[in-house]
């Protein structure tokens, strides 16, 4: 009667956590969806053209577009040649923000990318595989009477991908080639109000530095930014999440503790995927509104990958602990060959990372594709780590394959077996197929958020009503797998309680020759996770 009673508060309280972990994950979408405004911003910007024709007299290097110390600038290329002005001595200018405006630190990133306006002329044309040098420097300052201070000079080289859809012929002068975004710069702060990007376009036909690049016109920038509001948004969402799921870590690991048997693999791995979220929710972005942490966006991209390589792990483990008469199990090196691909594949990411926004913390106008050998390197990289995720999806595939063959023999055989015995292997097809629909639940509502998020305008307008889907994504898809972690922690938490003689092998009719497999979590004598007590309670029924 006593084990009847707890089973059923162990039913109640199974349904009043998934009613509660259900309402959270509403209003994690709702959050984004309606409160939250679009995640990032971007503004175009028109970059001005300077004379620097006595830069070695210049009390500053600095050439503002704009403002009481504006630069002496040029209307267009015609007025330099009618004024003789040679290619080296203009400079184009871009002051971000707009005018009137000010950068902010929540707006925790900046990225720019290129547009060149290029004229088609006979004499001037636009050769094959053209390559285009950049000599450009960043300077930043906090009030318009400040100097400008630098943050990075470098020269780069883009290569021009471009098209003409006309004739090249005399008729067809001064028309436009169309040509292809470059990427020019990615900070990882905005810790500065303003900030000031000076371009120029090195002339050396001896060394053939910018020679058969076409008639530049203008060039233009658009500038991306993540929003203020967002920001603060979803850094209030980190800073809910972080205790909440520490809260259950601790609880779960203390569950464990009280056992009087050691942890198990199973266990063991659930409790690091615990710390790789808690990883990733911990809100140290708060304080890069203070400091100018300019490596913030490499960080961000390591935390991304310890989750998501100890989720890919987990998920083998899992499959592998659920072999009902496995004999090699609780040991990991009995997933070599499974978790292998996982360690390489991650591997090869983090050194593509490292060679792209790793660069980026000492030159931000560095980018790894603008070179044939970082090009290659690249495309090495995550061609090998492609392999790995295919090769990962085959063992899982293959093994949750293994576990419901296993589970359809057991099905058919469970009535011949004794209660215990019986309950036990209910208790793991219950809760196997119970994470198989949760898991498949949680990858099928990020894949299809991804695509909405991509293929709307950004946001629905339903009456007065907005409703932002690319922040909704975000703030959804994120409380999702926080709520995926809370979950597993809560429903494989094995109980310390003490159920009585009810759960004693006399009690259940265990034939005393008959062997009890027990070997994975789901134990008798440290007592039932949560989801083989509700097991266990409706096989009884």
């Amino acid at each position: 009667m006593a084990g009847a009673i707890i089973e059923n508060m162990s039913t109640k309280k199974l349904c009043i956590v998934g009613g509660i972990l259900l309402v959270f994950q509403v209003i994690a979408f709702l959050v984004g969806g309606l409160i939250a405004p679009s995640p990032t911003t971007a503004v175009p910007y028109m970059s001005v053209k300077c004379i620097d024709v006595r830069k070695n007299h210049h009390k500053t290097k600095w050439l503002m577009p704009w403002g009481p110390n504006h630069c002496e600038k040029l209307k267009d290329f015609d007025e330099a040649v009618s004024r003789q002005i040679e290619a080296n001595d203009i400079v184009f200018a871009v002051h971000v923000p707009l005018p009137s405006k000010e950068m902010s630190p929540w707006f925790q990133f900046m990225l720019f990318i290129m547009q060149l306006d290029i004229a088609f002329k006979m004499d001037n044309d636009l050769k094959e595989n053209a390559e285009i040098t950049l000599d450009v420097s960043l300077a930043y300052r906090d009030d318009m009477s400040d100097d400008w201070e630098e943050i990075a000079h470098a020269i780069e080289i883009r290569k021009l991908k471009c098209t003409f859809g006309s004739p090249k012929t005399l008729e067809s002068e001064g028309r436009h080639y169309d040509c292809d975004f470059l990427p020019f710069m990615e900070i990882g702060s905005v810790a500065h109000k303003y900030y000031l990007i000076n371009i120029r376009l090195p002339v050396n036909e001896r060394k053939g530095i910018n020679v058969g690049i076409g008639e530049i016109k203008d060039i233009r920038l658009v500038g991306i930014h993540q929003n203020g509001g967002f920001t603060k948004v979803w850094f209030a969402m980190k800073t809910f999440l972080t205790p909440s799921i520490l809260i259950i870590m601790v609880w779960y690991w203390r569950r464990i503790t009280l056992m009087t048997r050691a942890p198990v693999l199973l266990e063991k791995v659930i409790f690091a995927l615990g710390i790789s979220m808690t990883f990733i929710n911990i809100p140290v972005e708060w304080f890069s509104i203070g400091f100018d942490w300019t490596w913030m966006l490499l960080f961000g991209d390591i935390r991304q990958g310890i989750f998501y390589a100890m989720l890919l792990s987990f998920w083998i483990i899992f499959c592998g602990e659920h072999m009902m008469d496995q004999n090699e199990r609780n040991r990991l090196s009995g997933y070599w060959k499974q978790v292998g691909p996982i360690a390489v594949g991650s591997f090869c990411l983090f050194i593509f990372d490292m060679c792209e926004r790793g660069v980026q913390l000492k030159n931000p106008f560095y980018s790894i594709w603008t070179t044939e050998v970082g090009t290659e390197l690249a495309m090495a990289f995550i061609i090998v780590a492609g392999i790995c995720l295919c090769l990962y999806f085959l063992f899982l595939c293959f093994m949750v394959f293994q576990v419901f063959r296993n589970i359809s023999g057991k099905q058919s055989s469970l009535p011949a077996m004794s209660k215990a015995r019986r309950l036990h292997y209910e208790g793991l097809i219950f809760r196997f197929k119970f994470l198989m629909l949760i898991t498949l639940a949680c990858a099928a509502m990020t894949v299809i958020f991804f695509i909405v998020s991509q293929v709307t305008e950004g946001h629905w307008k339903w009456g007065d009503i907005t409703i932002q889907v690319n922040s909704a994504f975000f703030t959804g898809i994120y409380g999702m797998w926080n709520l995926y972690v809370f979950a597993l922690m809560f429903l494989y938490a094995p109980s310390h309680k003490n159920y009585g003689e009810d759960q004693s092998n006399g009690d259940l009719g265990v034939n005393s020759g008959e062997e009890l497999q027990l070997t994975t979590t789901i134990t008798h004598v440290d007592g039932p996770t949560e989801v083989y007590k509700l097991a266990r309670k409706e096989a009884q029924e």
